[in-house]
C-alpha cells in the first residue's frame, strides 16, 4: 500500500495563544497517529504575522529554524510537496475557515467539515436555528446588539454569539443584573445570545462518527455541575487562569469530565439528537454536541464543537476508544473517508 503524505497545518494567524494552543495539539496528534508504514507527516506552522514555516517538527526550537514563506511562497512549496490529505488543526475562526478554504483551491482533500459549516456553527444563533429546525429542542432565546433590550424573564444565560470555551457567559438570576452581564459579553462578540437558562439536572458532549456509511453515536462524556455551586459551566471550568504560558488546559487538566456508560437511560436519547444535528448542519467525517439534561430527563441543544485533533486525549477520540475504537482505527477512518475511499 503507498504511504499517505499527510500535511499537518497548524498554529494561528489571531494570536499567540490560539498558536501554542494548537502546537501543543498538533504535537500530540503527529505522536498518537505515527504510523510509518501508512503514513508520511508534514508540517506546516502559521504565525500570527500570517507568515507560514514547514518545521521538522514542532518543537520550538525548529519551528524557530524554519524559514518564514509568504502565503504565495507557501502554497509554491505545497503544491510541489505531492501532499495527498490534509489535517486542520488550528482552532480559531480564521484557522477554521480560510485556511481551510485554501485546500478547497489547492484541490487537496483534508479531514473534518467545510469551511462554510465552520463558519456557521461558529456563530451559536445560527447553529441553534438549524437544528431547531430539523426539531432538536433548543432553550427559548433572543439575538441581541448593542442597545438591545433583553425580554427573556430571568434566570437566562447571558453568552457571545460567537465566543468559544464559555468566554463572557453568565447565568443571570434577576432582571437588575443583565445589563452588567450583557456588558461583559459584547467584550467578546457584537451580537449576543440570551436564552431560557435549563434547570441543573446534567451536561454532556456527544460525538458522531462516521462508519462505513452509518452514524454512529459515541458514549457520552459528562461533565461535572451543581445547581448551586456550578449550575452552568464557565470559563474557568475549562482553562487555567491566565490563559498566557502554559496552554496544557483543557478541561481534562481542569474541571475533568468522565465517559458515561453506554447503558446509561439517557444515551439513546441523545444519540437520536446528536444524529439529527449531524444531518441537519450537513457535517462530515466526525461531529461533536453539548447538550443540558433537564432534571425529566430531556435533552436540550446547546453548541457544537466540529473538530477533533485526533490526540488520544481529544473528545471523540477518547470516547471512540470507550466504544471499542481505538485511535489508529478511528484515524484510518477518517483519512478512507477524507480520500474517498469509503
Amino acid at each position: 500500500m503507498p504511504i499517505i503524505r499527510i500535511l499537518h497545518v497548524a498554529g494561528s494567524p489571531s494570536s499567540d495563544f490560539y498558536c501554542e494552543l494548537s502546537r501543543n495539539y498538533a504535537l500530540s496528534t503527529l505522536i498518537a497517529a505515527a504510523d510509518p508504514s501508512r503514513y508520511e507527516f508534514l508540517v506546516a506552522y502559521i504565525t500570527p504575522d500570517r507568515q507560514w514555516r514547514f518545521p521538522s517538527s514542532l518543537s520550538p526550537e525548529d519551528i524557530a529554524a524554519a524559514k518564514p514563506l509568504s502565503l504565495l511562497e507557501a502554497l509554491q512549496f505545497i503544491t510541489a510537496q505531492n501532499i495527498d490529505l490534509m489535517l486542520p488543526q488550528m482552532f480559531c475562526i480564521p484557522g477554521m475557515t480560510e485556511y481551510r478554504a485554501l485546500f478547497d483551491l489547492l484541490k487537496i482533500p483534508y479531514i473534518g467539515n467545510t469551511p462554510d459549516l465552520m463558519a456557521i456553527t461558529a456563530h451559536k444563533g445560527k447553529t441553534k436555528a438549524i437544528v431547531a429546525a430539523a426539531g432538536v429542542k433548543v432553550p427559548l432565546g433572543e439575538l441581541l446588539r448593542k442597545g438591545d433590550v433583553p425580554t427573556i424573564t430571568p434566570p437566562a444565560v447571558i453568552k457571545p454569539a460567537n465566543a468559544d470555551n464559555s468566554l463572557g457567559v453568565t447565568l443571570v438570576k434577576e432582571a437588575a443584573d443583565y445589563d452588567a452581564a450583557l456588558t461583559k459579553a459584547f467584550e467578546f462578540s457584537d451580537e449576543v445570545l440570551v436564552e431560557t437558562f435549563i434547570e441543573a439536572g446534567r451536561e454532556v458532549r456527544c460525538g458522531v462518527i462516521v462508519k462505513d456509511g452509518e452514524l454512529i453515536g459515541l458514549p457520552m462524556e459528562e461533565y461535572q455541575i451543581d445547581p448551586h455551586d456550578r449550575p452552568i459551566r464557565s470559563y474557568t471550568d475549562k482553562f487555567k487562569i491566565p490563559i498566557e504560558g502554559d496552554v496544557n488546559l483543557t478541561s481534562k487538566n481542569y474541571v475533568p469530565g468522565w465517559v458515561v456508560g453506554i447503558d446509561d437511560p439517557i444515551t439513546q436519547k441523545v444519540h437520536e439528537v446528536v444524529k439529527k444535528c449531524h444531518v441537519a448542519l450537513g457535517c462530515r467525517h466526525y461531529s461533536l454536541f453539548d447538550f443540558r439534561i433537564d432534571p425529566q430527563g430531556q435533552p436540550w441543544f446547546l453548541e457544537a464543537g466540529l473538530y477533533c485533533t485526533f490526540d488520544k486525549n481529544a473528545v471523540i477520540s477518547y470516547t471512540a476508544n470507550a466504544a471499542g475504537i481505538p485511535l489508529d482505527e478511528l484515524f484510518l477512518m477518517a483519512v478512507n473517508q477524507a480520500l474517498g475511499k469509503s
